[in-house]
């Protein structure tokens, strides 16, 4: 959090009570002079904030959400947190209203904010995807349009770095202007697109609206994607003839970039992450999980084919995001001053810390005992290579 500005501490030192007006000899802890300094805490605080800007969040109550709400509240640079969600959450300095952000009448909760940081989505791998993209483009289309009715001059959108798709022929680092080529084919990665076309546009449809846009890389710390996922694995699955790289973004970093972002210091299209990438190699180094790998068509065929036939959450095109690189320049918030608090390995250390214990194969959770009984190597070739598994056998059988 920012020290108080020069125009700050001048207040302070206005404020403070003359040593001429102090009775001699008293102590400097004396009880009385305790309400005294309080008050005038409180009236430089005051001052303080009066002179940030009123910042709306989305999402409010949980996540990332309530990590930010919880930050902004305490920072002097803020003047108020109006904090929205279908429920209220912890952070009591906040000032809550309860709704759904598809509401029309969130634009009445957002009078009076200078800008809104939207944060309701829903990315969650169990959620039946149609109903998520009808949650993550509607409630994106009424903030956008609520924000610009009321007088907001600027509204962040959160999505992610997988926007700019995961493709052999990337750079390496991709440049945060570079072409957006991904697909809908990954999990949430079309509703991402879309919420990213609706920031474009709004824009032109409202003028004086401006939009900022920011794209985490590998979201870390309470999250559960595809990709985080992939860790819980008893072998780290590598597709044949694939260049996978790991770029990580811990929260508490998109917290302070999303902070950066509230209060204007940055604004346009930026990502945010840790400072370069790790290798494949690396990454089983660090880990101590070994690597299984396995011919394109058998991963990406019978990932598409369990996924169809609805035994695993994650849809094949979640498999390109661990197969070619796709990390990315986080300049535009180095130019700003901001500086990432995690490294690539730092990330990864506190990833393997919070899914240990879990079993997960093909973005399938399964229960300690379900694991065991597969076996490591055995479960993920059960569930992977299933289908071709099953082709093979049948041909065998026909030659006898």
């Amino acid at each position: 959090m920012s020290s108080p500005d020069p125009q700050v501490r001048a207040a302070r030192n206005l404020t403070a009570p003359s040593s001429e007006n102090e009775p001699e000899n008293k102590p400097e802890n004396e009880p009385e002079n305790e309400p005294e300094n309080k008050a005038e805490n409180k009236s430089v605080r005051s001052r303080s904030r009066s002179r940030g800007p009123v910042v709306a969040v989305t999402g409010a109550a949980t996540g990332v959400g309530e990590l930010l709400t919880a930050r902004l509240a305490a920072s002097e640079e803020i003047k108020q947190v109006i904090a929205i969600d279908e429920r209220r959450g912890e952070v009591s300095e906040a000032t809550w209203h309860i709704l759904d952000v598809r509401d029309p009448a969130i634009a009445e909760k957002l009078r009076g904010a200078d800008v809104v940081v939207h944060l309701a989505l829903d990315l969650d791998l169990e959620t039946d995807p149609a109903a998520r993209t009808a949650y993550n483009v509607r409630g994106t289309q009424t903030v956008l349009t609520a924000a610009a009715a009321v007088g907001v001059h600027r509204v962040v959108l959160c999505t992610s770095a997988m926007v700019y798709g995961a493709l052999p022929d990337n750079d390496v680092p991709l440049a945060e202007d570079a072409e957006l080529r991904a697909t809908a084919e990954a999990t949430g990665v079309g509703d991402l697109l879309e919420i990213e076309r609706l920031g474009r546009r709004a824009p032109r449809a409202h003028p004086g609206l401006q939009v900022t846009v920011v794209r985490p890389t590998i979201l870390v710390g309470g999250t559960d994607t595809a990709l985080t996922r992939y860790f819980e694995s008893p072998r780290l699955l590598v597709v044949a003839g694939s260049r996978p790289t790991w770029q990580f973004c811990h929260v508490d970093d998109l917290v302070t970039a999303l902070e950066y972002a509230a209060l204007e210091k940055i604004d346009g299209e930026f990502a945010v992450g840790c400072d370069g990438w790790l290798e494949q190699a690396e990454v089983e180094e660090l880990s101590g999980v070994r690597r299984m790998e396995l011919p394109s068509a058998v991963a990406l065929g019978a990932a598409a084919r369990l996924h169809r036939i609805g035994l695993t959450p994650s849809p094949a095109g979640d498999l390109a995001y661990t197969m070619h690189p796709w990390v990315v320049s986080v300049s535009r918030l180095h130019d700003a001053g901001w500086r990432p608090g995690w490294t690539n390995e730092e990330v990864l250390a506190a990833l393997l810390e919070e899914v240990e214990g879990r079993h997960t194969v093909a973005g399938r959770r399964l229960g300690r005992k379900d694991a065991t009984a597969a076996g490591a190597a055995g479960a993920t070739v059960a569930l992977l290579g299933t289908a071709a598994l099953v082709r093979r056998a049948r041909k065998a059988r026909r030659r006898f």
